[in-house]
């Protein structure tokens, strides 16, 4: 007999169990009525560039890249950025949708209420433009998300004389800023966790474009303008790009996401490292972080530093490209304690009564509260599942991992928790449809094995009164996963044919496509769906430690901020003087502008620089949308080595540009008239893969220790190279790039130039 199910809510979590429950589950199992609030799929995630008015914005980037941000049986298409826009994220689960249709899929309804039925049924209510109507169904699946509305603190007025926000309703600096003639230059950003951290380098990001971008101001006073970051304690701030080889100064890069899913680099079987942290385990973690990074993070600011007894302390993790160096250029800054009031336009934090004057805005990054994502249960199933809504990181108690009460078997859970990754999300579904389609003593052994011994409701009260607990109590996925598959008899794929080696050791990372189900690989469609997944997922991680890749990227990323920098001009014709100049270079980010024409096929770099400008309708189409680029601002003194006196100022501007889907780095002179605009081409940044600069060797040495107890580094920093023919003049253009763990300590930069006129060689060294 087909049994109906009910699922609330058509975000990744609803979407992704409808599909298991129609397409993994043995055939005929289930019908299944998907009920959506919203006029759309996708949840949390818009569907469209223009679709603003959720809680996420269209343009935020994931913080992990599209190998986690996947169902295991779909792969995105290419071209795809490794680190997807939010719109394209409900794009992905638009077509995930249609791919694996069939559930009866109802959005502008709002499910108001679900009665238990004293037969284990559920009559539901939902409510819509058309009215109400009511439903009974064989089986209620909870997939509303953890986010049911932003938190507001009490004690902070909604109306105040500045605009006072919350992060997710943050769109843009004029829309947060809209009086041109406010009185306040202080953006305060409270919260110092992941949504803290993400907004507070957003606000930083537009206010740096507004005072550095050219054309009209979008806002007055933008140069008068900082961030101040209120924060409890700080947290270890993860770029989305990171090492698996961090102790080397020619490091190779990946998504974050896939050194930190290796599951070589940690003993079998997995213990659970979340929930509960001890000292010795939270020491170990932090030393690994701070590894990691390269650094306690003290040289970005004090209060940032974790240290001494800080490290016994459970770590919390945020992630962010540019938070660390907006902080260390000053425009973020951090202030210790909590708000504990707001006046005008005056902030007093506790416990030190310490006072923030000239305040012009207030965005509170104080997270969401998932309780009205349950507003439709009763009190009695509420009560079962051991609601409470004083433990918004915890408000349930739910049986293996997030998905039951065993007192209410019609009442399953998918996605409820913390940081619901899409991996784990399948996994619940198939738990799910493996609970209800069978009985408890026909489940093969395994299954019923992890449902005896499960002890995760007890843990889980437990942890709501326990001062250790961890930022996310489920945040172990390469447990979970292993813990799901052992149920469900699922065993992981191999990765790839071809082994990946780092440090003499094998990399193995984890994505959802690793474990297909026997159903899943038995379909053509969905198996080509899988083998897709994998290829890609092992390619990015081949061109990742092999051939450069990323490398561009996170150079980018490295090199906002300012820079003191010390170059030495060697000329061998007696028209030009040698010379030594000295001074500041500062890398100033801003959004993406269109001037100029970005490297297309059919254009040399000699064609750039003859033809001049190529802008126009091409070239607006090539720059991507919501793209970052950097102004940079060269500035101090030439003195001539064999005439000190002759000395003088000496300032240049350049764009520097990062191309996201090619991977590409790329440096554009300015216009004359307006040296805030880009004008044409300067060159293209090519970075040499491993073995063109030391063949037979690994990327950024060997790994073994060294005298200071890192790694010691065979082979330097990471070498780069270009070439520019301006009309008769070539330079030839080489880069040297070292790093420590995941930030610059040092670049060179040289050129060649010969030409009819010209004979001379530049070098020059950037160190923070």
């Amino acid at each position: 007999m087909v049994k109906r199910v009910c699922v609330v809510g058509a975000g990744p979590s609803g979407l992704v169990a409808a599909k298991t429950l129609l397409h993994d589950a043995p055939p005929g199992s289930f019908q299944v009525t998907v009920f959506e609030a919203q006029s759309r799929v996708g949840g949390l995630w818009p569907t469209r560039e223009d679709d603003v008015g959720g809680l996420v914005h269209p343009f935020m980037t994931t913080n992990q890249s599209k190998h986690s941000v996947q169902f295991s049986d779909l792969a995105w298409r290419d071209p795809s950025l490794e680190f997807p826009k939010a719109w394209q994220v409900g794009q992905y689960l638009e077509r995930y949708l249609g791919e694996y249709g069939g559930a009866d899929v109802r959005l502008g309804h709002k499910v108001v209420r679900a009665d238990l039925q004293g037969d284990g049924s559920w009559e539901v209510q939902v409510e819509s433009t058309g009215g109400s109507e009511t439903n009974l169904f064989d089986y209620l699946l909870v997939a509303t998300g953890f986010f049911g509305r932003p938190t507001w603190p009490t004690h902070i007025a909604r109306e105040a004389g500045v605009p006072v926000i919350h992060s997710s309703q943050y769109r843009d600096i004029k829309t947060l800023l809209p009086n041109p003639h406010r009185s306040g230059h202080k953006i305060l950003v409270v919260g110092g966790q992941m949504s803290g951290v993400e907004i507070a380098a957003t606000i930083a990001t537009d206010v740096s474009s507004a005072t550095n971008s050219p054309g009209p101001k979008v806002i007055e006073e933008h140069e008068a303008l900082s961030i101040h970051h209120i924060i409890h304690r700080p947290s270890w701030v993860f770029p989305l790009l990171t090492s698996p080889k961090p102790a080397a100064s020619a490091p190779p890069f990946l998504p974050c996401d896939l050194p930190s899913y290796n599951l070589t680099s940690r003993p079998h079987p997995l213990k659970n490292s979340q929930g509960h942290i001890t000292v010795d385990a939270a020491t170990g973690l932090n030393n690994t972080y701070q590894f990691v990074l390269g650094s306690d993070q003290s040289e970005f600011s004090p209060e940032l530093g974790i240290h001494g007894d800080q490290l016994h302390e459970q770590p919390f993790l945020a992630m962010s490209s540019w938070y660390m160096e907006f902080v260390r250029l000053g425009l973020i800054k951090i202030r210790k304690g909590k708000l504990s009031s707001f006046a005008g336009t005056v902030a007093t934090l506790s416990p030190s009564n310490e006072e923030i004057s000239d305040v012009a805005a207030v965005v509170l990054a104080t997270g969401f509260d998932p309780n009205p994502s349950l507003s439709f249960l009763p009190p009695s199933v509420l009560e079962a599942i051991a609601y409470s809504p004083a433990h918004p990181n915890l408000p349930v108690a739910l049986a293996f991992h997030g998905t039951h009460c065993p007192s209410l078997p019609t009442l399953g859970f998918v996605g409820f928790y913390r940081s619901p990754y899409w991996g784990v999300m399948e996994m619940q579904a198939r738990f799910i449809a493996r609970l209800w389609t069978q009985a408890r003593t026909s489940q093969p052994p395994e299954f019923q094995q992890a449902l005896s011994s499960d002890d995760t409701i007890a843990r889980t009260l437990a942890l709501r009164a326990d001062p250790r607990v961890s930022q996310f109590p489920m945040g172990d996925y390469a447990f979970l996963m292993q813990e799901f598959a052992r149920a469900l008899d699922i065993p992981i794929s191999p990765f790839g044919v071809i082994p990946i080696i780092v440090s003499d050791k094998p990399m193995n990372i984890l994505t959802p496509a690793r474990y297909a189900t026997a159903k899943q690989s038995s379909s053509p469609r969905q198996k080509a769906e899988i083998e897709a997944n994998l290829s890609a997922t092992h390619d990015t991680a081949m061109a990742g430690i092999y051939q450069a890749r990323f490398v561009a990227g996170a150079v980018f990323r490295s090199l906002l901020g300012e820079w003191r920098l010390e170059r030495d001009l060697v000329s061998r014709l007696p028209s030009h003087p040698s010379g030594r100049f000295v001074g500041t270079a500062r890398f100033l980010l801003r959004a993406g502008t269109a001037d100029g024409q970005p490297l297309a096929p059919a254009l040399s770099s000699a064609g750039a620089c003859a033809g001049g400008n190529y802008s126009g309708t091409t070239a607006q189409k090539q720059v991507p949308a919501w793209g970052l680029e950097y102004l940079y601002v060269e500035d101090g003194t030439f003195t001539a080595r064999d005439n000190p006196s002759l000395s003088f100022r000496a300032t240049r501007r350049y764009v520097w540009r990062y191309d996201e889907a090619r991977d590409k780095l790329s440096v554009w002179f300015t216009q004359t008239d307006d040296p805030l605009r880009a004008d044409y081409l300067f060159h293209e940044v090519e970075f040499l893969a491993p073995s063109a600069v030391d063949p037979g060797t690994e990327a950024g040495g060997d790994g073994r220790p060294g005298p200071d107890g890192r790694a010691e580094d065979k082979t330097g920093g990471w070498q780069a190279k270009a070439s520019h023919l301006c009309v008769e003049d070539l330079y030839d253009v080489h880069y040297e790039f070292n790093f420590r763990a995941v930030n610059l300590r040092e670049w060179k930069l040289g050129y060649t130039v010969k030409g009819p006129k010209k004979d001379y060689t530049i070098d020059g060294v950037y160190r923070r």
